[in-house]
């Protein structure tokens, strides 16, 4: 067997050695090795701490026509580098890439995949059956759940794999922990009259929650399905409580009514923020007991639910005084407008307002659409109007992509730079 010199993790490179040196048991040794130790493979690079290599494996013994491993980048990869190539002779497959040591991500394995390219799929509204057929790694012990369609609450789910390097930063109150008092989530099914619909509305109150003493802190957040089961937002509140971080705070979590919906109300839609102010918030000062100071009042999201949050406040700054915004998807526009990144400009149109903010966004978020900037440019575009205007601003890029399996971390990143008793961060004066 001829030596392969393009292969560039060293563990593939002593395989091919040892095949090519006759030793008939390499590859079983090999497998027994994987199993044990789980994938994908990650090795480091001589002289570049900052970098490992990491190597994609699928094992098949069946003929197959292509493997891929797809990364959750927002645009960092195409598939053609997603492509696995197979290890002549071999039940191997593999494809190594060169990244940070400080990702952490999700990725799918995705044998005999069509190869479209993925624009092409969304365009066509076929990305959720194609999705279907990826599926998690085997020989990773790491699942995690991906909605096939985040605005859709009701939506099947899918698993990928978790992908996290060395250095990922910590996150140490996603997981429940044994002795933290547990708050309670109810369930409500929410009717709005200004948008003519109705929705599901959980509602955390921390352990001991009384309607008497000290009104508790306000967290409004969107995508309510999501941050309620991908992000363990009642596990993360109970967490940061029991560590003294935060103070007591009661969260409401909106859902969507379908895709459709969540793409037109999360979108600076007028109408949704009157809904939030006139109708939602009102509806949780009769029933819960909150502050109604909006310095101890946050709203915050992800993506779409990123710029519904910026917006609300923006509408409605005398009821939410904090902005915590994850990969806020600021490069939208109205289709009226000809220029894209509306909502930052309206911060450079208006008077300054009595708003503190926190941004973060993914190093991976870095595709230019033809039209609008990547997500990652629109952050920073919207920090640097930010700072420019002196508002209190946290703003952080942290290794990975447009992926819950990050924002689960940064969610407590956010709120402890907004709100936290002792913020591990201060924001800015």
């Amino acid at each position: 067997m001829a030596f392969d010199e393009s292969i560039a993790s060293p563990r593939l490179m002593l395989l091919q050695k040892e095949l090519a040196a006759g030793n008939v048991h390499a590859l079983e040794n090999f497998w027994r090795e994987v199993a044990t130790q789980g994938t994908p493979l990650v090795e480091s690079i001589d002289n570049d701490p900052d970098h490992v290599l990491v190597t994609f494996l699928w094992q098949t013994k069946e003929e197959i026509k292509n493997a891929l491993a797809v990364i959750v980048t927002g645009g960092h990869f195409d598939l053609l580098d997603m492509q696995l190539s197979r290890l002549p002779g071999a039940d191997l497959w593999h494809k190594t890439h060169k990244l940070r040591n400080d990702v952490r991500t999700i990725y799918w394995m995705a044998p005999n995949d069509s190869l479209a390219p993925l624009a092409e799929a969304i365009k066509a509204k076929n990305f959720q059956e194609r999705i279907r057929h990826w599926q998690s790694d085997p020989l990773n012990p790491h699942p995690f759940i991906v909605p096939l369609d985040d605005g859709d609450p009701y939506s099947n789910e899918t698993h990928a794999s978790i992908l996290k390097l060395p250095q990922a930063s910590p996150q140490p109150w996603v997981a429940s922990r044994p002795g933290a008092p547990a708050g309670q989530v109810e369930l409500h099914h929410f009717h709005s009259d200004i948008l003519g619909n109705e929705r599901r509305v959980w509602v955390y109150t921390p352990a001991g929650y009384t309607a008497n003493g000290d009104a508790y802190d306000l967290l409004v957040l969107f995508d309510g399905w999501a941050y309620t089961t991908i992000v363990p937002t009642p596990t993360i509140l109970d967490n940061l409580l029991a560590d003294k971080l935060i103070s007591p705070t009661v969260a409401v979590l909106i859902d969507n009514v379908d895709g459709k919906s969540r793409s037109r109300e999360l979108s600076c839609h007028a109408p949704f923020a009157e809904f939030l102010a006139q109708e939602l918030i009102p509806w949780v000062h009769q029933h819960y007991h909150v502050v109604s100071d909006p310095a101890r009042t946050t709203i915050g999201g992800s993506s779409s639910g990123g710029v519904a949050a910026v917006f609300a406040g923006l509408k409605h700054p005398e009821l939410f005084g904090n902005i915590l915004s994850q990969s806020g998807a600021f490069w939208w526009k109205p289709e009226a407008d000809v220029e894209a990144e509306w909502l930052p400009r309206q911060f450079v149109l208006t008077d300054k307002l009595p708003l503190r903010f926190y941004l973060d966004v993914g190093i991976f978020e870095s595709e230019n659409h033809p039209v609008f900037p990547s997500i990652l440019l629109s952050n920073r575009h919207m920090r640097n109007i930010l700072q420019a205007r002196g508002y209190p601003l946290h703003y952080a890029e942290y290794g990975g992509g447009h992926d819950y399996i990050c924002w689960q971390g940064t969610l407590a990143d956010g709120l402890l730079a907004l709100v936290g008793l002792e913020p591990a961060r201060k924001l800015k004066d």
